[in-house]
C-alpha cells in the first residue's frame, strides 16, 4: 500500500490561516462578494466573472545567487528586469479587491529590494491579505532585516536550504555562503520565537546532488530552529526547454521507506516533515486539472502577466503582452489558455506539471489541507 505523505501547511497552523481569511472577508465586503462568486464557479468555464483570489507578485527579478536549477543562472548579471515600485504594488493591491492571499516574491531574492519590500508586506497585511514569501536568507543579517521581516507581520516565510553541508549547499546554490545562511536562519527563528510569531519553514529541493543526505537536512532544520521542513520533489524549467531538460535529469524520487524514516526523525527532533510534488497533484491521467488558471496568476516585476510560478519568466511565456493584469485576467488570451486546460489540450509550457511520476514511485501525497470557512481554498501550496 502506498504511503500517504503529509503536505505543507503554514508554520502558524491552519487555524491561523482560517482566522485571517475570516477577517479579510468580514472587513472587506468587496472581497467577500468576489469570494462568493469564486466559490460558486464550477471552474469549468474559460471566462470567469470573478477576480483572482490569490496572486504571486514578483517584487524583484534579480538574485545574488545563481542556483544550478534556477532561471537566474541563465540571465546576464543575474537580472531580468527592473524592480517593481512600491507605488505600482499598492496600485495592484488596490485594484485586485478579491485577493485573500499573495506570495510576494518571484524569480529572485526579494530582500535585494530593501525596505520597500517590507513596506509592501505591511501594505497587504493592513488589508488582512495573507502574505507568504520565499528568501534565500543570505541578507537577513544586514540592517536588521531578520527583525524587519518578522515585524512586518508576514504570515509565512519559506527559506530555501538545498544542502546540509557547505560543499553540497554551495555547489547547488552558486554564489552562496552556507555558514552565513545557517547563522541567519538561526537569527530569524530565534527572533520569531521571542515575538511569538512562528512563521518560517525550511524548504529543500530534492535532487541528485543532495538526495543521499536528506536525514541531515532534518537535523540541520532542528539546529536552526525550524519546526517545519518541506522536501520538494519536482524540478522544473520556468518555461525554458533547455533548463527543463537539464533539471529533469536531476530529479529523484523518495522511496516510501525513506520518507517514513524522515517523518519519524522529524517527529523526534520536533520538526514536521512534509512533501510537495506538483506532478503528483496535477497528473492528467487521474483527471486532475491545474487550478491556477481559474484562481490566480503571476504579476512580474515589470508588470507582465504569467499564468503560474512554475513558469515565472515572462520572457519564456506570457499572457497579453503590453496589457495590464486586469485586462489580461478578463481577456481573450487568458480565456483561451483556460480553455486549453479544460479541453485536455494542455499547453506545451504546462506539460511538465502533468507528467506521470517515474515508474515504481511508491509515495503519494495526502489530501490538501481542509478548506477554510465556507468551503474556502486551501492555503499555501495550492
Amino acid at each position: 500500500m502506498a504511503l500517504t505523505l503529509p503536505r505543507p501547511e503554514p508554520a502558524a497552523g491552519m487555524a491561523a490561516y482560517r482566522a485571517e481569511l475570516d477577517a479579510r472577508l468580514r472587513e472587506h465586503p468587496d472581497c467577500a462578494g468576489n469570494w462568493q462568486l469564486y466559490l460558486r464557479a464550477n471552474h469549468g468555464a474559460a471566462r470567469v466573472d470573478y477576480l483572482p483570489v490569490k496572486l504571486d507578485v514578483e517584487n524583484v527579478s534579480r538574485c545574488n545567487f545563481a542556483c544550478t536549477m534556477c532561471a537566474v543562472s541563465t540571465w546576464k548579471k543575474r537580472q531580468r528586469a527592473a524592480d517593481m515600485s512600491l507605488a505600482a504594488f499598492k496600485a495592484l493591491i488596490d485594484e485586485q479587491r478579491g485577493l485573500v492571499e499573495i506570495k510576494l516574491n518571484g524569480i529572485g531574492e526579494p530582500l535585494m529590494q530593501g525596505d520597500d519590500w517590507f513596506a509592501m508586506i505591511r501594505y497587504a497585511r493592513e488589508r488582512r491579505i495573507w502574505v507568504r514569501v520565499t528568501t534565500n536568507a543570505s541578507l537577513l543579517h544586514l540592517r536588521g532585516n531578520y527583525r524587519k521581516l518578522i515585524d512586518s507581520g508576514v504570515n509565512e516565510i519559506d527559506i530555501s536550504v538545498d544542502g546540509a553541508d557547505r560543499e553540497t549547499f554551495e555547489k547547488i546554490r552558486v554564489g552562496s555562503d552556507f555558514d552565513r545562511v545557517v547563522r541567519n536562519c538561526g537569527l530569524l527563528n530565534e527572533y520569531a520565537a521571542s515575538r511569538g510569531r512562528p512563521s518560517a519553514k525550511m524548504w529543500t529541493l530534492v535532487q541528485k546532488a543532495n538526495c543521499d543526505f536528506l536525514p541531515q537536512h532534518v537535523w540541520l532544520a532542528a539546529e536552526m530552529g525550524f519546526r517545519h521542513l518541506v522536501f520538494s520533489l519536482q524540478l522544473h524549467g520556468w518555461g525554458d526547454g533547455t533548463l527543463e531538460a537539464r533539471n529533469a535529469g536531476e530529479e529523484v524520487r523518495i522511496p516510501s521507506s525513506e520518507a517514513e524514516l524522515l517523518i519519524a526523525l522529524g517527529a523526534r527532533k520536533g520538526v514536521r516533515v512534509a512533501f510537495w510534488d506538483v506532478a503528483e497533484k496535477f497528473e492528467a491521467v487521474y483527471g486532475k486539472r491545474c487550478p491556477w488558471p481559474f484562481s490566480r496568476a503571476v504579476v512580474t516585476s515589470d508588470l507582465r502577466t504569467v499564468p503560474c510560478c512554475m513558469i515565472g519568466n515572462p520572457d519564456a511565456f506570457e499572457i497579453g503582452r503590453g496589457r495590464t493584469f486586469a485586462e489580461n485576467w478578463a481577456g481573450e488570451e487568458f480565456a483561451a489558455f483556460r480553455q486549453a486546460h479544460l479541453d485536455g489540450d494542455v499547453p506545451a509550457v504546462c506539460r511538465a506539471c502533468y507528467r506521470a511520476p517515474p515508474a515504481g514511485v511508491e509515495p503519494t501525497l495526502g489530501r490538501p489541507p481542509t478548506p477554510g470557512p465556507a468551503g474556502g481554498a486551501p492555503t499555501a501550496k495550492e
